[in-house]
Formats: C-alpha cells, sequence, structure tokens
C-alpha cells in the first residue's frame, strides 16, 4: 500500500468512527492556494527518455461532504412553524425533522454584518462589516472593504478541491464597487464563488429583481404577468447548476451559497398564496404573540416556564387599534405569510432536488431561518413603499386602504408594521436592528446530514452564533484552518466548531463569550449571563440619541430563556462585569467608534465614490444598470440633464434617461414624439412635465433645467427646453431626500428594472428608437 493510499484508509476510519477531526496529510492546507507539489517526472533529451508527471488537481479530503447553505432574510425566530410559529414551512419542518434543531442560535441583528460573519467565521466588525454597506463609515470596523485577512469559507473550499456558487442576495460589495465596471474584488466571484447568480444591495423587487450572472448584468426571462418571481428563479437556477455539477464530476464535493431575497421587504408573492391567510391574523399581533409561544412550549422549542416578554409602550395595543387600522394590518401580515409559505415551497423544491443526489446522505444543509430578526423598517403604519419609509417619510393608513387589494403584488414596495415584527420574534423583546436582545438575534437554524447525525428531530440548545458555522464546515470536511491565503496571513476564526454536539445533546456549550452590537445597541453574553444595552427603537432611522444616557440591563438566560427579567438592580457586580467584559471584546474586534445614525450615514461624504467631488457628467449610448451610489447625486439639488439626439423624420419614442424605478425616481423620455420629464415620489405622486408641441425632426438638444426650492422633501421648479427655448414649466412639490431604491439603477436610452412611470410600463423597457448622441448633467 503507498502513501496515499494508506492516508485514504485512515480517513475513511475516521469517517466511519463518527468522529470527524482535522485532516492531516502531506498535503499542506493552511496554506492557499494549495501547491501541488514538484515535477517528479523525469526530462531526458526526447520523450522516449522522459516521464510525464502532471500536476494533479487538489482534491477534496476523502469522505468531504457536500455543503448546503440556506439563509433567509428577515425571518424571525416566532415566524416558522418549525419554530412554533404561526406560518406553516413544511419545507424547513421536514428538513428539521430529519436532522436537528437549534433553539439557541444567534446573529447579529442586521444583514450585511450578519453574511460577513457566516461567511467568514470571524466577528462582523474584524470584517469591516459592522453596519450595512450603504452607511459604511471610515474606520477599521465599519469601512465595508473586506479585508484579505478573512479569507470566506468558499475561498477555502474552492481551493481544498470543492465547486462553488452562491445565489440571491449579496450585501457586502462596498456601495462604490457594485457598478457594471467593478473592481470585482468584493463581488461573490471575486471572494471564492465560482459563479453567482442574484442581485446586489439590501433588497429588490421580487417581480422585477436587477439580476447579475458573475459580474454580467443580466434582466429577468419573463416579466411579472407571466408568472415570473425571484425564489422561483434562483431555484431554478440552482437546481439546474446542481444537475451539471453532479453530471460532470459526481465525486467533487460542492459548496452551495443559496441566500433568498425573501422575506426581506418589499413583501412580494403570487395573490393565490396571499390569500391562503384571510382572516388568519384578525386576531391582532397580542394574541398571535400568545399563541406562538403556547406552540412553542408544545413542540418543547422553549422551556416550558418561558415567560412572553412584555409589549414595549412604543407598539400599540390591537385591541385599541381602529378597525380600518386593524384591516390593513391584517393585510399586511397575510402578504408577509404568503410571502413566507412560497418561500417555503420553492426553498422545498431545491431541498427535493438534492435529496435525489447520488451522494445526498452526504449533504450537509445547514438552513438559517434569518439573518436577523423580522425588520421593522415598515414603521408603525407600514408602508406601501419600504424606500419612503428608509428615507424617514411615513405612510398614511388611509392612502394604504385604497391600495390594499394590491399589497404584494408588482405595483408597490410594501412592507408591514412594526407590531407584527414584533410578534415575529416571539417570545423576545424587540426585532430586527435592535442586537441587545434576541429579538434582533435568535434565529431557528437546522442542520441535516444524514451520514453523521444519528438523531432525527432532535432539539440542540447550547449557545452558538453566526461566526460558528464556517468552522464547523471545516470541521465536517476535514479541512483545517488557513494561516495564509493568497499570501496574506489570516486572521484567526473566532467562531467555535458545533460539530461536537450533534451527536451529544447534552455536551457543554463551548461558546462562552459572545458580543453583540450594532448601532449603538449592545449586549455581551458570557457563560449563562447577558447583560444588554438596548439604544431606541429600530423604526427611528433619523438622528443621534446619543450614548450618555444608556441603561443596562441583565438577564441570566440559563434560567429565563426570553429574557423577561432584569436582574440588574439585584446584580449590579455582575453586570459591571459583564459590561466590562463587553468593551474588553469591542476594543479587541474593533467595535469602536459606537454609531446610532441611518439616514445621516447613507450621504456619507468621506465614503469613495466615483462621483465624489464631480459636478458634471457625460454619458454614452448603451451605458446601463449604474447603481445608484455611482449616479449623478442630485437628491434635493439643483441640477440640469441635457440629451443630445437624432429625430427622425416619423418620430421617435423611449426613453433618454432613467434613473431609480418604481419605488421612487426620474425619466426623461419621449413619447409621442413629445418630451416628457416625470419625477416618481414613492409612488404616492408622480410629478410630470410635458411639452404640447412635438419636437423638430434632425438634431435636438433638450435639458431639464430643476431649480431646488428649500429642503428635500420639499421640491422645487423644473423647465423643458428643447434647442435652448423653453417649451414647459412645472412644479415638483415632493423629491425623494437620500435614495430611490436598493437597487434600481441608472439606464441610459432605456428603462431597466421596475419602471419610473407606469405610463410605458408596457412597452419596457421603452429603448429610445431615434440615434442618441449623449446625456449630460450639471450639478449646480
Amino acid at each position: 500500500m503507498n502513501r496515499l493510499s494508506r492516508v485514504g484508509a485512515i480517513i475513511s476510519v475516521l469517517l466511519l468512527s463518527g468522529l470527524p477531526q482535522a485532516y492531516a496529510s502531506e498535503i499542506d492546507r493552511t496554506v492557499i492556494p494549495i501547491s501541488n507539489g514538484k515535477f517528479e517526472g523525469k526530462i531526458g533529451k526526447t520523450f522516449e527518455t522522459s516521464k510525464q508527471d502532471y500536476p494533479q488537481p487538489i482534491q477534496a479530503p476523502k469522505g468531504a461532504p457536500n455543503v448546503v447553505v440556506i439563509l433567509l432574510d428577515d425571518f424571525g425566530f416566532g415566524h416558522p412553524s418549525t419554530f412554533g410559529g404561526p406560518i406553516p414551512t413544511p419545507s424547513i419542518d421536514e428538513l428539521a425533522n430529519q436532522g436537528l434543531k437549534f433553539n439557541r442560535f444567534h446573529t447579529t441583528a442586521i444583514c450585511s454584518p450578519t453574511r460577513a460573519a457566516l461567511l467568514t467565521g470571524r466577528n462582523h466588525h474584524q470584517v469591516a462589516s459592522g453596519t450595512i454597506t450603504e452607511l459604511s463609515t471610515g474606520y477599521p470596523g465599519y469601512h465595508s472593504v473586506w479585508p484579505d485577512e478573512t479569507a470566506t469559507v468558499a475561498e477555502i473550499l474552492k481551493s481544498n478541491g470543492y465547486n462553488t456558487a452562491a445565489w440571491g442576495k449579496w450585501h457586502n460589495t462596498p456601495d462604490w464597487e457594485t457598478s457594471p465596471i467593478g473592481p470585482f474584488d468584493h463581488w461573490p466571484t471575486g471572494l471564492g464563488f465560482e459563479y453567482f447568480y442574484g442581485f446586489q444591495g439590501g433588497e429588490t423587487s421580487q417581480w422585477e429583481p436587477q439580476l447579475f450572472r458573475n459580474t454580467t448584468p443580466v434582466e429577468p426571462p419573463k416579466k411579472p404577468e407571466e408568472g415570473y418571481h425571484l425564489t422561483e428563479d434562483l431555484v431554478d437556477d440552482a437546481i439546474n447548476w446542481i444537475g451539471q455539477q453532479e453530471s460532470i464530476d459526481s465525486d467533487k464535493p460542492f459548496f452551495m451559497y443559496f441566500a433568498t431575497g425573501a422575506t426581506h421587504a418589499p413583501l412580494h408573492a403570487p395573490q393565490e398564496w396571499n390569500d391562503k391567510f384571510k382572516g388568519k391574523f384578525d386576531q391582532g399581533w397580542d394574541k398571535v404573540r400568545e399563541e406562538t409561544l403556547a406552540r412553542q412550549k408544545s413542540l418543547g422549542v422553549v422551556p416550558q416556564n418561558t415567560k412572553l416578554t412584555k409589549r414595549p409602550k412604543e407598539i400599540k395595543a390591537w385591541d385599541s387599534l381602529s378597525a380600518n387600522e386593524k384591516k390593513l394590518f391584517s393585510r399586511h401580515q397575510e402578504v408577509f405569510a404568503g410571502f413566507a409559505a412560497h418561500t417555503d415551497y420553492h426553498v422545498g423544491r431545491l431541498l427535493d432536488a438534492i435529496s435525489q443526489l447520488p451522494d445526498a446522505d452526504n449533504t450537509m444543509i445547514i438552513f438559517i431561518a434569518g439573518d436577523n430578526g423580522p425588520s421593522a423598517e415598515g414603521s408603525a403604519t407600514g408602508t406601501l413603499n419600504n424606500m419612503m419609509t428608509q428615507n424617514g417619510i411615513a405612510d398614511t393608513v388611509e392612502g394604504q386602504l385604497e391600495k390594499i387589494d394590491e399589497l404584494g403584488g408588482p405595483l408597490h414596495e410594501n412592507h408591514f408594521p412594526v407590531g407584527w415584527a414584533w410578534a415575529g420574534s416571539s417570545p423576545f423583546q424587540w426585532m430586527k436592528r435592535v442586537p441587545s436582545h434576541f429579538g434582533g438575534t435568535r434565529n431557528g437554524l437546522v442542520i441535516s446530514w444524514p451520514n453523521y447525525i444519528k438523531e432525527h428531530g432532535g432539539l440542540r440548545s447550547q449557545f452558538h452564533h453566526v461566526i460558528d458555522i464556517v468552522p464547523t464546515i471545516l470541521d465536517a470536511a476535514h479541512i483545517p484552518e488557513p494561516k495564509i491565503v493568497n499570501g496574506v496571513e489570516q486572521t484567526p476564526i473566532a467562531g467555535v466548531s458545533m460539530l461536537y454536539s450533534l451527536n451529544d445533546k447534552n455536551a457543554e456549550g463551548k461558546r462562552k463569550t459572545q458580543y453583540f452590537e450594532t448601532g449603538g445597541h449592545r449586549a455581551i453574553y458570557n457563560d449563562g449571563w447577558v447583560a444588554a444595552s438596548f439604544h431606541g427603537v429600530p423604526w427611528d432611522l433619523s438622528g443621534s440619541a446619543g450614548f450618555g444616557n444608556d441603561k443596562w440591563e441583565l438577564y441570566n438566560i440559563e434560567e429565563d430563556f426570553s429574557e423577561a427579567v432584569d436582574l440588574s438592580n439585584k446584580y449590579p457586580d455582575k453586570l459591571n462585569k459583564l459590561i466590562s467584559i463587553f468593551d474588553q471584546e469591542a476594543e479587541k474586534y474593533n467595535v469602536y467608534p459606537l454609531d446610532d445614525r441611518f439616514v445621516e450615514r447613507a450621504s456619507n461624504p468621506e465614503r469613495p465614490s466615483v462621483t465624489k467631488g464631480k459636478s458634471k457628467f457625460t454619458y454614452l449610448p448603451g451605458t446601463s444598470r449604474v447603481p445608484e451610489g455611482s449616479a449623478p447625486p442630485v437628491y434635493g439639488r439643483s441640477h440640469t440633464i441635457t440629451a443630445t439626439f437624432n429625430m427622425p423624420k416619423d418620430g421617435a419614442e423611449g426613453v433618454l434617461v432613467a434613473v431609480g424605478g418604481g419605488s421612487a425616481g426620474y425619466s426623461l423620455y419621449i413619447e409621442d414624439n413629445k418630451p416628457v420629464y416625470v419625477m416618481n415620489f414613492f409612488n404616492e405622486d408622480h410629478y410630470y412635465l410635458k411639452s404640447k408641441e412635438p419636437l423638430p425632426a434632425g438634431e435636438v438638444t433638450l435639458t431639464l433645467d430643476y431649480i431646488q426650492q428649500g429642503e428635500a422633501p420639499n421640491g422645487g421648479q423644473a423647465t423643458l427646453l428643447v434647442n435652448g427655448k423653453k417649451i414647459a414649466t412645472g412644479k415638483i412639490d415632493k423629491v425623494p431626500p437620500v435614495r430611490y431604491s436598493a437597487t434600481e439603477t441608472l439606464d441610459i436610452g432605456k428603462d431597466l428594472g421596475s419602471t419610473v412611470s407606469r405610463s410605458y410600463y408596457d412597452k419596457a423597457p421603452f429603448a429610445f428608437t431615434g440615434q442618441l448622441h449623449k446625456v449630460e448633467y450639471v450639478l449646480k
């Protein structure tokens, strides 16, 4: 038996013994890329006297499993039926029955940070991801530029013989690097994924998403009315990839990262799914929380002595609401439930496809039911337009009721009110963006791995965090933590493997300490105790509360599962000790400086940008899919837009320039041979400026001159000029102050994604049929 055969035999014994451990052989897997050895053939004068020796591909350790990580978005511990929630999730239920549920697993309370921690095994501030990319600031824990010292698990697995691919939401590229010209170092394909199909940014329309395949912009294959939905599309593409992977080389393991846009706002699902839940939430959020806790106790996913935490004074009691509020708010939750159930069904198709693989039993599936708690970004009333509330502008109940039958469809960017976010966090306090309490950080986790896990349908209660996923994967694959990746010495992984718990429910937990922080909210876990500092309601997205009056609470979570009983007055010394530990962890992991601002950070003038310091821009035909962060910042600012083009004798139509989409934005276009400008103010108002006269044939210079009057969202005066002659003027009452959308773009000569104006939706992308020369901006 040669040396490689002996190594293979040893690994086989280890696998059969059910005791995974770090794999070591003559291959040094601690340095990536892995050397494939020196030439051991023979070179003579001719081929007759020579002997070949090919560099062989690096193979994964024998028996290394396929790994599938599935991540839902903005989904709370109290949402899925798997963990006692009111929304049936049979696909997650079935996976849990095949594997294990974890009821003390934690995220960071917000999306970009959770994803950075999930994919690196480091705390989010170590990956410069202390907040979402759009709110980055110029400090080591917050600048959003993924450090070379924190390689992703995809990079590690790819270098160790895996195929790697990612689908869905990618919210970890710096905002100024998301344009079609890159740079692409911090895109999925620059961070270890060989294939990517999904979208950049925090959210996108599920009906009309802005998609990329690898780094190339692509458009959805169908329109909403033709049956398109993003979740279905992502699942179809992932199933096709698996089929090709298994067909070409079924012996090569794969790593799949499948991160849905669901259930993040906008809450979009086919109406038949939403209607399944009619009347199911008429009892209101207070009662739903009581019902959820009762189910959780019945299922055994929480201890029998778990208390239901109190409703915050900032959230109204359901019984105090008007009839109209109850009607609207119930429908919002019905639509969310339809969205979640629809997601579960289609992710179930992916799980079914995986179950049919020849090596299905050696496939480790890690299903994280939420990257944080439920979102409160819909404000107290809910909204037809999530981007509007993120700009700090509230919606009205009356305005929403007029459109209640359209909720969930492509006309709106709807999101539910905060009361339902609170209910989805049952039995905990608070929700997304509040890492001080478990409503923001505790998410249901399911792990299935038939070849290894002996118990089916079991529960694990060791305290763990999202940073523990990477070491668990490496442990399962017998791959050591790399010391050097692409010549860069690596920051040690902060997570610990959870593998010890898979076949021992009584094993002592290995995570003894974990800090939490985003947006100024803080908490520290240490040996069964939690100190927590709440820092303001998460739906207040403007201003700063300051840090001088912060209060800390204390919980013994071994006895108080839901953090219902504050012990800070009873054990002040214990509290002070934990606060000291938080400070030590914060210093160690780049948490400082604390910053609780939201809207103000979105327009940070210090952030890198291709538009920074510029007041003049020229765009040529064919330019498209330029993200807002790389487009001229005209928000609340006087400016001109000038398009020069040739108008054929028989006329022309189409978009000259469009920025944004159905959520908000503006468009300059030609319709019936007449120029039109429209400002879409969060789909509440569309301000049109139209010429009464058709354009002349030949060379045309069309200018939109806008004068801002006051501070946005106050608007200003707009004028259209053709060849220097004023042809139309009018008042734009309101303009978006900060952002039009999360993923919509600037497009020259067409309007991609959702259209700024519904007037040309049926002709989308409504490409200009004349000869466009250029579009110029001047910011005043």
